[in-house]
């Protein structure tokens, strides 16, 4: 039988409110990439992801991002790559604290499109990961596209996950579109559905010029903080299992 990970950016509480419905998102997926204090999350909220990560048998990964609550972590920053592994190994260690067993790790926003580009702010990235894996005696994975990421986490012993999006739009190159531009966000369940089962059986994605781009994923991503999130989720989920694709977690 094919399967497949299901991931969501859940946890994303500011100022102790909530911005999705984690309860609803965490029945349906099998791993939450967490957030960890760098743009959304506290203590409390952390515990309670945790919480219901061990209630539904769901993995849970770290989900850092630059130290940017303001912009909730979706403005690229200038930042020394000394100061980015501090902030992402505090974030880290947060969601340890929290009672995590971390299994994975995944940038956020701004930061999670930095690193596949930029080398001093992945090797950065990869040396906090790093760091937290010898402290629990096994290699933490990252979740995230192709680029500099992975090759700074191969430097440094880890093992590199791609994942894909459900729904976000996809470049002809196979880089995402802009928030900004058209055709950016996707919020049609049975589209997105119907590219959960074509990535999962085939691993391509139509792009926005309706060409088709090469994404062997092992993870397939819907964001937990849209307005659709849970409809999405759940026609994925639905869709999946009619294809008889198994959700399940790789890590």
């Amino acid at each position: 039988m094919a399967a497949i990970d299901l991931n969501a950016d859940l946890g994303e509480t500011v100022d102790g409110v909530p911005t999705g419905d984690d309860e609803a998102m965490f029945a349906v997926i099998s791993s939450a990439n967490v957030a960890c204090g760098g743009h959304a999350g506290d203590p409390a909220s952390m515990r309670e992801a945790v919480i219901r990560a061990e209630r539904f048998g769901v993995a849970v990964g770290a989900h850092p991002s630059y130290p940017d609550r303001a912009n909730f972590g979706r403005v690229a920053v200038v930042i020394d790559p000394g100061a980015l592994t501090t902030a992402v190994a505090r974030q880290l260690a947060a969601l340890a604290d929290a009672g995590a067993d971390l299994r994975y790790v995944k940038p956020h926003g701004a930061l999670y499109h930095a690193v596949t580009a930029d080398r001093e702010q992945a090797d950065a990235v990869a040396r906090a990961i790093a760091d937290r894996s010898a402290l629990l005696g096994r290699p933490l994975p990252v979740l995230g596209l192709p680029g500099e990421i992975e090759r700074a986490a191969a430097s440094v012993g880890l093992p590199f996950v791609h994942e894909a999006f459900l729904d976000r739009g996809y470049l002809p190159d196979g880089s995402l579109v802009p928030r900004t531009q058209p055709g950016a966000l996707l919020d049609d369940p049975e589209r997105v559905a119907e590219r959960a089962v074509r990535l999962a059986r085939e691993g391509v994605v139509e792009a926005v010029d309706g060409s088709l781009v090469r994404a062997a994923a092992a993870s397939l991503c819907v964001h937990g903080d849209s307005p659709s999130a849970v409809e999405l989720a759940r026609a994925v989920r639905a869709a999946l299992d009619v294809a008889g694709v198994q959700v399940r977690s790789p890590w």
